[in-house]
């Protein structure tokens, strides 16, 4: 058989995307066998808006291989248990949404059933005061996860709060160190064949000329291959995601160092807080529709919790994504693929995810069709169902204060979140695919936590003393109390960490 290998492999654009998948390839890719290059221009800036990650980053970082206290220093990261969110149920509503699962399941039943029995008889406790990373949380405590699974402290799961440009930077040392060449341009022309269409060279404002095999499209909301060449259309899912700007800013660092991001309802859409080692990062996200960009941006300001540290940036965007995430020899990842915007902090997930499809399903020259259509399949799945529960947060609620809450409140959903929630009212049943990204207790913890409880309460439960019940769950609370008590502050650890020490 003729060899039809890829030889060569184009990035065009940088940023976080750009980086993370230069890094990638260059870790799975012998050089000598595939040459990857990468085009970007310092001329256009990038959003760098997401400070914000999920744990799956971690696993990321493993396969290349990096060291966390490395990795935590150059992007002047913190941890992250999870996001407390504030204002979405209903005005003075609180709850925080954990990674990793609250109590233990008992007799094969979730253990919310068990906190939902208690709290019909009289349990005062919220559901997440059996979280020991929510517990951590509050208490502003943080170590890493125990080794010992008999300890209460092997449930924590973390992710990271980082500055994104950063987070890029380091990248790019990365992945040049193993060979990526990194050339700097603006582009002027994308090259295609007449035949096949697919895209032949890239040809830069100074002339230059890149060819290469395969392309991929990290060049942000302009896609400029998929869309702009390939004419990929683009599922727009504003009716029921309607926010689309951005303002984002940064303020002085505050004590205490909270190890958790905090997403704040406003009047037309939400408002982040990110804590970093320097700096805390906020953005407010809002809909053009129901508010001014002045009015939003008071509102950003009014929110800060400490000084800020220049004049807040306006960046506009349109949630949704592309019909296809991989067109003959182009895949799009991370902004020209899609947007959903960063309230479960899945941006630069969803660029791992995209990486990680594309590297599973590796081609030869040949760009089957078979294989281009399980690209597709999967990243459009990804989408889908991190979009629904995105739409959660902003249907299940009861506000009524603000024109924008009304439309949220009352819109049509999609099917799939429709019955997940009729599900959940039903019993307090959560039943999901096994590939999808948020687990059942992340579906718990926003469902329980915007108020909306089951109209019945597992019936296998009727039988068990609530006296046993209430009895197992005092023990898990005061063994996760009684741990936190003796862990370090979130800033304490971060400190002796990122300074070599381990504990």
């Amino acid at each position: 058989m003729a060899n039809t290998n890829i030889k060569t492999i184009a990035i065009i654009g940088g940023g976080t995307a750009g980086w993370m998948t230069a890094a990638a390839l260059s870790k799975m890719l012998l050089p000598e066998n595939v040459s990857v290059k990468l085009v970007e221009s310092e001329q256009i800036g990038t959003i760098g808006v997401g400070e914000a990650t999920i744990p799956d980053i971690a696993n990321f970082n493993r396969m290349l291989g990096i060291n966390e206290q490395e990795f935590l220093v150059a992007t002047k990261g913190t941890f992250k248990l999870g996001i407390e969110f504030r204002d979405w149920g209903k005005l003075g509503d609180r709850y925080f949404h954990p990674f990793g699962g609250h109590g233990v399941d008992m007799n094969g039943i979730d253990f919310h059933q068990y906190w939902l029995h208690s709290k019909q008889n009289g349990n005062t406790a919220k559901l997440e005061d059996y979280s020991i990373c929510s517990v951590a949380a509050k208490q502003t405590k943080f170590i890493l996860p125990d080794n010992n699974p008999k300890s209460v402290l092997s449930h924590l799961r973390y992710a990271y709060h980082f500055d994104a440009s950063a987070y890029a930077a380091f990248l790019r040392n990365y992945a040049e160190q193993r060979g990526v060449v990194r050339i700097e341009g603006k582009i002027e022309n994308v090259n295609t064949h007449k035949e096949t269409g697919n895209i032949q060279s890239v040809t830069l404002q100074n002339g230059h000329n890149v060819a290469a095999d395969f392309f991929i499209d990290c060049s942000g909301f302009k896609a400029l291959l998929l869309e702009k060449t390939l004419d990929t259309k683009f599922n727009d899912w504003s009716h029921w995601l309607p926010c689309n700007r951005a303002q984002a800013v940064a303020s002085e660092r505050v004590e205490p160092l909270p190890p958790y991001t905090i997403s704040t309802a406003k009047t037309a859409g939400w408002q982040w807080r990110i804590p970093t080692q320097h700096r805390t990062g906020n953005g407010h996200i809002y809909c053009s529709d129901f508010i001014s960009d002045d009015k939003a941006n008071q509102i950003l300001l009014e929110g800060l919790d400490a000084k800020p540290l220049g004049d807040a940036r306006t960046i506009h965007f349109q949630t949704g994504c592309r019909e296809k995430f991989w067109v003959k020899n182009c895949v799009g990842i991370g902004l020209s693929a899609g947007f959903l915007e960063p309230l479960e902090s899945t941006s630069i997930f969803l660029i791992q995810q995209g990486i990680a499809r594309f590297i599973s399903l590796y081609p030869d020259g040949d760009f089957s069709e078979v294989v281009q259509r399980e690209y597709n399949r999967l990243m459009s799945r990804e989408f889908t169902q991190i979009r629904d529960f995105i739409i959660l947060h902003y249907h299940a609620t009861t506000r009524e204060d603000t024109p924008f809450w009304n439309y949220c409140r009352t819109m049509t959903i999609p099917d799939s979140l429709c019955h997940k929630i009729e599900l959940f009212r039903a019993a307090g049943r959560v039943f999901r695919d096994d590939q999808e990204l948020f687990s059942k207790p992340s579906w718990i913890a926003v469902l329980l936590g915007q108020n909306i409880e089951p109209e019945v309460n597992e019936p296998i439960l009727t039988g068990i003393p609530i006296s046993d019940i209430q009895r197992s769950l005092d023990s898990m609370n005061n063994a996760m109390k009684h741990a936190v008590s003796r862990l370090p502050s979130h800033a304490e650890f971060v400190h002796k960490y990122a300074n070599g020490v381990n504990s």
